[in-house]
């Protein structure tokens, strides 16, 4: 292993950022690290202020010194693993174990024993991702019928609820974001130790991750933001002695504070020492001394916060327990009264007595939680998926969230709670919001849903110096000295989609700040373009919106709709009452209802076939565009089935197209900051695809104007061709304003109040090149831009008005002012102030049928 040194700190510097942490300030990077080194006198003021953070996060949470622990059963589903983690005894090679997997029978065997002993977690450990590297792994899996060890997990957790009540706690290491969809219906918490962001100890021969691909600090780094971002709470943690440097232990620590920040998803936190196993590669190192673990605890105690739960285990600290609680943790982890810690076997779990006994003498009274902690217990909605309520309610006091020891699991069926989803609340919200208005400018959850709003502007990515200004005076003049406006225009003429081209990135970004004379040319020839590409005819559809549900917890912080399901402005509609909107539409000439809603944890999984068919039985000829890829994306996790399966089921349900929604910027450091929990571009990327493939075609959107730049909106379009050029699916390209009166990222002072009219121009003339000989319609939205605007853009290059909509409610909510619907005069009166006539379409672009009766 390659070595690195570090300076010491002086005495001076120790105390100095004691002295800062007693009085409540925050350390920076060098204060914490010097803080590590603190021994003697040092170490036990750094270790009395620890404690006392400890304490005052107690007693918020209102249980004052109460230290608690997890009363569970391992079950290691698997000790094959694709890493070569060099102190590693758990993982092994196949020919050592009867089997790659526990079978169901051997994981029932093992929870239901300690459903016996009281146990109530199920805590699951599994190498990373073995079936691609050992091919008994996945012989064993392919026989079973299971894809993956992600699909096996899941159907043995789903076994374990329904056959014991023991509640599953995941740690299957590193998963994408797709997979934490589909594991968090069947675990009440996950987890996976960072353990370091020393990326040297992954990277270097010789190092301890060296050759282990999950154990990359940016790929674990990445896992814990996915965490936050699905809602799952997690557990996480640093491994200390492994060959980090003192400044690298507190980095890690940093971005474990910081990935909570932005997400409030971090049940627990574990300051784990290294010991040195026999047979291993790492077996000659020394063990991670004690006191330097306890200073490593406070330390982390004190950059943590007093919300934190903070662990160290048990087995593993030689019987210093006070130590460890003076050092400020207040969680013992997970203790098993039948299971050895299959990952340090040699080390056995302490007696639950005995625990109780050591906290009394410090001072603590033990207490008996759940493996989701008592926090995210009282929170339920958004961290707690439906199916799994009643499980935790017949372990839980409500009151508190911890567990009731008394309590004995049984099992109870997995399925969706009866009652759960009521239909209700404020149903005529669609006609109201224009009238009546918005009950308040903010959800309830304002404070927390979002995450910590200094963390999401720190996370903005392109500031605005690094953004060309726009062309104006001489060089916005077509044939000035601006070599790139001047190489833009003329590809705007002569081959309008070589503006794709990489190579012409700096004409394209020319033409995105163009202004005055040259903003004016550019859009003449994006109208020319329109003109030769699909004629002078401006087309609608006449079509209803239908917003089923504006519940969700996604927490997009650009969205004004969503609502918790205790808001006054937040409803439900039943399959009738949809059914019922789509009648009344057809009858007054609708040939096309688009149907979407909010992430609702409590939409049953059948709902959405339910609504396409209730549609279809009473309108047969009704178009049915429905479900954005977003919630396409958790659909099909909560069914348990892949994307394709669950669009196959759509499409023979009567579904016809997608809207191409849920896209706003595909560039995912610009989707952390707006959407928070939103899929990732390569998700949406990957659902409207399959979605083509499957015959389902889609539309195709851009959201701009909030905390994005010119830059991205290029690798936007590039990656709307890309798909284009592959399936062929889009029927049109809608350019989406940012509408910012009431957007949270907007109330936050993080994102700008919309586009410009100058960008607004220019991004539909740049949609109408960019996109030349791949997408021939370019929607404009007159929710969005008004009449006023929208006749400009469809002088622009757009071609298109979209829908009558007749009831809009997402814009609208979000502080849009150009009312919920119009009739099909209205639109037509739009076309003529823009010269062109109107022309009524279908969904796909063709001749309109006239609605026969029902």
């Amino acid at each position: 292993m390659v070595e690195r040194t570090e300076t010491a700190p002086t005495e001076a510097s120790i105390r100095r950022a004691c002295r800062r942490a007693a009085e409540g300030r925050p350390l920076d990077a060098d204060e914490a690290t010097a803080l590590l080194s603190a021994r003697g006198p040092a170490l036990e003021e750094l270790l009395r202020i620890a404690g006392g953070v400890r304490d005052a996060g107690l007693r918020d949470a209102g249980r004052p010194g109460v230290v608690t622990f997890s009363k569970k059963v391992f079950i290691p589903l698997t000790r094959l693993c694709r890493d070569r983690c060099h102190y590693c005894t758990f993982v092994t090679v196949p020919h050592k174990l009867p089997a790659a997997y526990l079978d169901r029978d051997e994981v029932l065997a093992i929870a239901r024993a300690g459903a016996a002993q009281g146990c109530k977690e199920a805590l699951f450990t599994l190498g990373d991702r073995p079936e691609e590297r050992w091919p008994a792994a996945r012989q064993w899996l392919d026989e079973r019928g299971y894809d993956s060890t992600v699909s096996y997990l899941r159907s043995v957790a789903i076994a374990v609820l329904e056959e014991t009540g023991l509640l599953p706690h995941l740690n299957p290491g590193v998963l994408d974001w797709s997979e934490l969809q589909r594991l968090k219906p069947v675990a009440p918490s996950m987890g996976m130790m960072l353990e370091t962001t020393a990326t040297r100890l992954w990277s270097e021969p010789g190092g301890p991750h060296f050759g282990s691909p999950d154990k990359e600090p940016a790929v674990r780094l990445r896992v814990l933001a996915d965490a936050g971002r699905v809602g799952v709470p997690f557990t996480t943690g640093i491994l200390i002695g492994i060959g980090e440097t003192n400044a690298e232990r507190i980095d890690a620590i940093f971005e474990i504070r910081r990935s909570h920040r932005e997400y409030g998803h971090i049940q627990e936190v574990i300051v784990q020492n290294f010991r040195a196993k026999p047979d291993t590669a790492m077996r000659g190192m020394p063990d991670a001394e004690l006191h330097d673990l306890a200073a490593t605890v406070a330390v982390a105690r004190i950059l943590l916060g007093p919300k934190v739960r903070l662990q160290a285990p048990p087995n593993l600290i030689a019987g210093e327990f006070a130590l460890l609680l003076r050092a400020g943790i207040d969680d013992w982890g997970g203790v098993s009264p039948l299971t050895p810690d299959h990952v340090n076997p040699e080390r056995p779990w302490p007696a639950i007595e005995e625990l109780a006994r050591h906290s009394a003498a410090a001072g603590f009274t033990l207490r008996e939680r759940l493996t989701i902690y008592p926090e995210y217990v009282r929170r339920g909605e958004g961290w707690l998926d439906p199916r799994l309520g009643a499980h935790v309610r017949a372990l839980a006091d409500p009151a508190t969230g911890l567990a009731v020891e008394s309590a004995r699991p049984a099992g109870m069926p997995w399925q969706e709670p009866e009652e759960s989803f009521v239909p209700g609340g404020r149903v005529d919200l669609h006609a109201t919001i224009d009238t009546d208005g918005r009950t308040g400018d903010r959800r309830g959850d304002f404070d927390s849903v979002y995450g910590d709003w200094a963390e999401v502007a720190a996370r903005v990515s392109a500031p605005a110096a690094s953004i060309p200004a726009p062309a104006t005076g001489e060089a916005a003049t077509a044939g000035s000295g601006d070599a790139d406006l001047r190489a833009g225009l003329r590809l705007a003429a002569d081959d309008p989609a070589a503006l794709l081209a990489p190579a012409n990135a700096d004409a394209a970004l020319a033409l995105f700040n163009a202004d005055g004379p040259a903003l004016e040319q550019l859009c003449r020839l994006a109208d020319d373009v329109r003109r030769d590409t699909v004629g002078d005819d401006v087309t609608y559809v006449v079509n209803r919106n239908i917003n089923f549900s504006n519940v969700c917890y996604v927490g997009c912080r650009f969205c004004a709709f969503a609502q918790r399901e205790s808001d006054a402005d937040a409803y439900r509609l039943s399959v009738e009452q949809v059914a019922d909107r789509a009648e009344e539409a057809w009858r007054v000439g609708a040939t096309e209802v688009c149907m979407q809603g909010g992430i609702d944890p409590k939409l049953p999984g059948t709902t959405y076939a339910e609504l396409v068919r209730a549609v279809k039985r009473r309108v047969p000829q009704m178009h049915v565009h429905a479900f954005s890829p977003m919630e396409i994306v958790t659909a099909a996790a909560k069914a348990g089935v892949p994307v394709r399966e669950w669009l196959t089921e759509m499409r023979e349900a009567g579904l016809d197209t997608i809207p191409g929604t849920a896209a706003e910027i595909l560039d995912d450091d610009v989707r952390w900051v707006l959407t928070k929990g939103k899929l990732p571009a390569a998700a949406w990327v990957d659902v409207v695809s399959t979605a083509h493939e499957l015959g389902i075609r889609s539309s195709c959107t851009m959201m701009y104007g909030h905390v994005d730049h010119p830059g991205q909106w290029l690798a936007h379009f590039r990656v709307l061709a890309g798909v284009q050029d592959r399936t062929g699916g889009f029927t049109e390209f809608v350019a989406l304003p940012f509408v910012h009166t009431n957007a949270p990222i907007y109330l936050a002072g993080i994102a700008r109040p919309g586009p410009t009219w100058r960008e607004n121009r220019a991004v539909h003339a740049m949609a109408r090149l960019l996109l030349h000989g791949r997408i021939p319609n370019i929607q404009c939205s007159w929710v969005k831009l008004g009449d006023e605007g929208t006749v400009a853009m469809l002088n622009g290059g757009a071609n298109d008005l979209g829908g009558t909509l007749m009831e809009e409610t997402i814009s609208r909510m979000a502080g849009s002012d150009n009312g919920s619907a119009r009739s099909e005069e209205q639109l037509r009166q739009i076309a003529a102030l823009a010269g062109r006539p109107a022309r009524k379409r279908n969904t796909a672009y063709g001749s309109a049928a006239v609605p026969q009766s029902v």
